[in-house]
């Protein structure tokens, strides 16, 4: 509980009058009668510095009363009044301390404020920007907001993490962004992080990729990496939405689309085939060409019986089975089969963008 006094010096702080019961000696006794000794006397240190005009001094006072260990919430409130009258003394304005260093550009004097309400913490992180420590402000958005922090927050966290060359805070903060927003900007880019895994190959987000094309080559890019790798209706599906988005209207384009069609018929021809005598990675393969036609129910039969029969990689089938599932609406399902892809570092990455995929869809 905040002591009597206390409450009568916050309240005349707050109210700007610049009588803080009897004056500085009165809230020095505030602040012992709120917190513990330990903390008292860094606050009445700080007291003292303000007094005297010495804010630098009386934030490193405030710094090292917070950095106590076990506060109270007495000591909790005994620092946040100190802090309310430093930023009174120093002109910053009172509650409103933050903003006011904010905006005379002393960026330091932020950061060493501490505060604990919303706009000053989100004034810190971006005081930390302005100074260049990127990886502090990478750093403090991730200790103080996690997953409370807004759009706006989790922006800055990955421009912080871009600039100190922190590949994991980027993917971090742009899988936060994803799932909130859903914004193809951010799948683009999340995307793009992951392709700099090791060992990632371009097949490994092809699938991922195509809610995300903007431009011509990425639609012919993509439809040739799947006639490439046998994918024939994926192709033909790709070349389908770059007509549809009037990005893809030539000869070659034809070409490309007769080619996927031709592959795609002899593709169907030995379905039968591979159904009867293929082995599972035969048929798990199967199995992804039908989900690239949207026959989920035999994409996923296809896939089940190929894990069934044995597959060389196990996570990559997991992986396909997961497609399977979403396509087929069943989510839970595919967010389990996602899961349990547990291979090597770049398997893990293409399951887990999966795994957000399936959540926010």
């Amino acid at each position: 509980m905040l002591s009597k006094s206390l409450r009568a010096a916050c309240l005349a702080l707050l109210l700007g009058t610049g009588v803080v019961v009897g004056g500085t000696a009165a809230l020095t006794s505030a602040a012992e009668a709120a917190a513990r000794p330990a903390v008292g006397k860094l606050l009445n240190e700080a007291i003292r510095a303000a007094g005297a005009g010495n804010y630098a001094a009386a934030r490193s006072a405030v710094s090292q009363a917070e950095a106590v260990g076990g506060l109270t919430p007495g000591d909790r409130a005994a620092i946040d009044q100190v802090k309310t009258y430093i930023a009174q003394k120093s002109g910053a304005g009172g509650a409103g301390g933050c903003a006011g260093l904010y905006l005379k550009g002393d960026y330091r004097g932020v950061v060493a404020m501490h505060g604990r309400d919303a706009q000053c913490m989100q004034l810190t992180a971006q005081a930390y920007y302005l100074m260049h420590d990127f990886e502090s402000c990478t750093r403090y958005i991730r200790d103080n907001f996690g997953s409370g922090a807004g759009e706006q927050l989790l922006t800055l966290q990955m421009r912080c993490a871009y600039e100190s060359q922190d590949n994991e805070g980027m993917r971090t903060a742009l899988e936060q962004l994803v799932a909130r927003t859903n914004k193809p900007d951010y799948w683009n880019q999340l995307l793009n992080t992951a392709q700099g895994t090791k060992g990632l190959k371009d097949h490994d987000t092809l699938d991922m990729l195509t809610g995300t094309l903007t431009k011509k080559d990425d639609y012919t890019l993509l439809a040739q990496l799947a006639l490439q790798l046998g994918f024939a209706a994926e192709a033909q599906s790709v070349i389908q939405k770059g007509i549809d988005a009037k990005l893809l209207n030539d000869e070659r384009t034809m070409r490309l689309m007769n080619m996927a069609k031709g592959q795609a018929a002899a593709n169907a021809a030995n379905a039968a085939r591979i159904q009867s005598a293929g082995n599972g990675d035969a048929l798990v393969k199967l199995g992804e060409d039908a989900w690239g036609q949207g026959r989920y129910d035999d994409a996923l039969k296809y896939i089940q019986a190929g894990i069934a029969k044995g597959v060389t990689d196990k996570s990559n089938a997991q992986i396909r089975l997961g497609m399977a599932y979403l396509g087929g609406k069943k989510k839970d399902q595919a967010i389990r089969a996602f899961a349990q892809a547990d291979g090597d570092a770049k398997t893990k990455v293409i399951a887990h963008l999966w795994e957000i995929y399936a959540r926010t869809h």
